[in-house]
């Protein structure tokens, strides 16, 4: 099995549960509240440390009780914490998630100690990288970043998987067209595209205007749809898992995880957002974000 880095944000959770999302102006009491480590590199990272993967985590906390609390939750779920550096004197990074009764969520981040994952990170995690056969990318850390990982990838020979979350229009697609799997949601590929998403056959579209200037995979998560993969000679559709969704709060970082983990295994696309598709549908049957993302031992005993 090939080891995977992951290159990107950790948060500490603030999730708020509400019946109704309040209006502007509007006060409304809270059904229920925790507080839980995320941040979508975290997420995806410990996503696939639960699976059994061999992952390294490339990340800055801040030094407070939350980048503590980040930390231990890595060591205790097998990740390698050699690059994870704490920011002197400045807070963790914190989303503030709002979950509404019908399991929607909105969700408002304060960067923190992620702004200070500079290129120069890169550099001294070199001799590291080197040795891992995919690197995984989001867009909660600086964009200079992002871009050095991916010309880092490049010059090394290791295939490269961007998340563009949360989307940008000053994402360089010039540098995106670099990575072998770009993995947007349909809302994301509305965004970076300007075309309409809200049917499998425009996702299609969009997702092929993206393969035509250059990228080489393109898989987009469609929520209770399940996903879908295009590229220049490929189409396919893998439909999600009927299930009765609690909270959807980190299910897109979920299916990351877990089709990281199934191809560094498999190198099998289609069986990799088989598992992945199944493993996003558990997720969101639970509460919360990390605490919703199965081990594998869970995961062999539910998946068809």
């Amino acid at each position: 099995m090939m080891k995977i880095a992951v290159i990107g944000s950790t948060n500490m959770d603030l999730v708020s549960y509400t019946n109704t999302i309040p209006a502007a102006g509007e006060t409304r009491e809270a059904t229920g509240f925790h507080t839980a480590c995320g941040g979508k590199g975290a997420n995806q990272a410990v996503a696939a440390g639960k699976l059994g993967a061999n992952v390294m985590m490339v990340t800055v906390i801040g030094d407070d009780l939350f980048g503590e609390k980040s930390m231990d939750n890595f060591m205790e779920n097998h990740i390698d914490t050699e690059y994870v550096w704490t920011a002197t004197g400045v807070a963790s990074g914190v989303a503030t998630i709002l979950v509404d009764s019908t399991s929607q969520n909105r969700i408002l981040i304060h960067k923190g100690a992620n702004a200070c994952l500079t290129p120069e990170v890169i550099d001294e995690a070199a001799d590291a990288l080197r040795e891992c056969g995919l690197i995984v990318l989001q867009l909660e850390i600086p964009l200079e970043t992002v871009y050095a990982a991916i010309d880092f990838g490049v010059a090394n020979g290791i295939p490269v998987l961007l998340n563009p979350a949360p989307a940008t229009k000053e994402l360089s697609m010039e540098k995106a067209c670099l990575c072998d799997f770009f993995v947007p949601n349909e809302t994301e590929l509305a965004i970076l595209t300007g075309m309409p998403t809200g049917t499998e056959d425009e996702i299609k579209k969009a997702a092929m205007s993206l393969v035509n200037r250059g990228l080489k995979n393109v898989i987009v998560t469609m929520g209770s749809k399940g996903s879908m993969w295009v590229s220049k000679n490929d189409f396919l559709v893998v439909p999600a898992q009927t299930v009765d969704a609690v909270d959807t709060t980190g299910a897109g970082d979920s299916f990351i995880g877990c089709f990281v983990e199934n191809y560094s295994r498999t190198r099998s696309i289609p069986e990799a957002m088989k598992e992945a598709s199944q493993y996003a549908s558990f997720s969101v049957t639970r509460k919360g974000t990390q605490d919703s993302y199965l081990t594998r031992d869970e995961f062999d005993k539910l998946k068809k």
